[in-house]
Formats: structure tokens, sequence, C-alpha cells
């Protein structure tokens, strides 16, 4: 155990060992690959904020990922902050030029970024995962649906920057709220963060291919039937609370064309939300979330 008042070293903590870049590279860098280059700094404040201002000086091209073993500022959607201990999870940015596709297209890419993540995640830590609308990533813990990943996409340059954060290693007493979970806690059966990343941008990789030869179209890729049946906010009485301090309850039946949330409400109509924050009010898995 390393003493209080040692000076803290990459390896301070054997159980969160940092990720070997060269591993990582040699695994994802192919000449036939979305994915062109891979850097993983020690600390930084927001791999996000890092990536889109390489991405507007031209220094990024399609393809770049950047990885930190520790965000400081990282941002989450709504200007939250997002902070965890040093190579506890995944934090990583890539940039992505979607070129042709239409830009009223380029909204599903985050949505993407979530099935993508949901699925590569499931796959190599062998956990369920679900999206709640529009880009959380639930696990459950001891029968509570808890927050174990979000996603953030901005645009910049000629593109979009998709950063994801994901709580891997978290024990209970390092959660940074009461409704935050982690792989770990939702029994992963690996929380080896180079296989994590690796699946996770593989998926990337694949569904991003998908949308992009079906010029966009969520649903001619199979995108949106994929976060439909994915997405834990369906089905269920929730409260949208929209920009500019309203509210809307409803109960969630569809994700549309454009990736919003559909909600049919009390009167019997059927309201669309393209942004807001989303509360579970009551459905399955219950409690508020």
């Amino acid at each position: 155990m390393t003493p209080p008042d040692a000076p803290h070293n990459r390896w301070s903590d054997l159980d969160r060992p940092p990720l070997n870049v060269t591993a990582l590279r040699r695994g994802l860098l192919r000449p036939d690959a979305l994915w062109t280059s891979l850097e993983v700094v020690e600390s930084t404040g927001s791999t996000n904020t890092d990536l889109a201002g390489q991405a507007r000086t031209g220094a990024a091209g399609e393809g770049t990922v950047l990885v930190a073993e520790e965000q400081t500022a990282g941002r989450g959607r709504l200007e939250r902050t997002w902070t965890a201990p040093p190579r506890s999870g995944l934090f990583f940015s890539v940039y992505l030029e979607p070129g042709d596709i239409p830009v009223e297209r380029w909204g599903w890419v985050p949505l993407l970024a979530g099935v993508a993540a949901a699925t590569g995640l499931a796959k190599s830590a062998g956990v369920d995962m679900s999206l709640k609308w529009p880009n959380d990533l639930l696990v459950s813990v001891e029968g509570q649906e808890r927050k174990t990943g979000g996603i953030l996409g901005e645009f910049a340059g000629d593109g979009i920057v998709v950063g994801l954060g994901v709580n891997v290693s978290l024990r209970a007493d390092e959660l940074p709220a009461p409704t935050a979970g982690s792989l770990t806690l939702a029994g992963a059966v690996s929380t080896d963060r180079e296989t994590l990343l690796r699946a996770v941008l593989r998926s990337l990789e694949d569904w991003y291919g998908r949308w992009k030869a079906a010029g966009g179209d969520a649903a001619a890729s199979g995108l949106q039937a994929a976060y439909a049946a994915g997405c834990a906010t369906l089905d269920r009485t929730v409260r949208a609370e929209l920009p500019g301090g309203t509210s809307l309850v409803g109960e969630a039946v569809a994700i549309d064309g454009d990736g919003r949330l559909v909600l049919s409400t009390e009167d019997g109509l059927q309201q669309p939300v393209s942004a807001g924050d989303i509360v579970h009010l009551r459905g399955a898995a219950g409690g508020l979330t």
C-alpha cells in the first residue's frame, strides 16, 4: 500500500494500471481502419476541448483518438462536470468528418456513439447496458439503474468531436453521486481498460461505417432501430426539463427519424423533444433516474 505522503506516480494504484499506447495502436491503427492516430495523455482538463481545438486548427483529421488517464475538467451535457480518480475509467474523444452526409443528419452521431459504446461494453465487460436518451449509459447496481457513462458531441472544424466518459473501476465510496455506478459495481467480468477501449472503438467504427454507407439515414442503417431497442427511456413516464425552464411530462413512445424523443402527453398529443434533461418517473427498473 502506498504511504499517504508518497509522491503520486502512474503505478501508485496497482489495481488501475496505465494504458499501453503501443498495444492500443497496434490493435486499432490499420491501413484500412477508421482510426488514424491515437494519443494517450497522463492528465488533461477535457479531451473534448483539446481535440476540438486541434480540429479547428487543422491539426486533427478524421479518425483521431485522444485518450486521457485522468480528466480534471471533463464536460458532460448541459455544462455538467465529469471527474473521477486517475485510471478509473475510460476518458476519450474521437474526431469524425461525415463529409457528404447532410449536416442535419449529424445529430445522430452522438446517439450512434451511444449504441456503439453500449454494444462494445456489453460484449467486453459482460454487463447489461442500456441508454437513457439522449446519451447516458446505464447499468444495474443492486437492482437500481445507475449512470456509468456519458457522451458529448460538438461541432469543430469540418467535423464533429465525440467524447465518452465511462466509470470502469470506481468503488462505492468513490462515486460522485448516489445515482452513479460503474462497471465494477455492476459485476463486470472484465475491467481491463485496454480491452474495453478497443471494443468500444471497433464497435464505433462498425456503426459509423454502416451509417455513412446509408448516407446518414438512421433507419436504413439500422441505427434508429438499434437505439430504440437499447433505450431504457422508452415506454416510461418521463419529465423532460426543456431549455428555458419549462418542462413536459408524458410517456416516451418513440425515437423519431431525427433522433428526437417523442412524448405522448395527457392531452393526447405527441410531442417531439430535441433537447433537454430527461427524468425517468415510472416504468421498467423503477425509481427516479
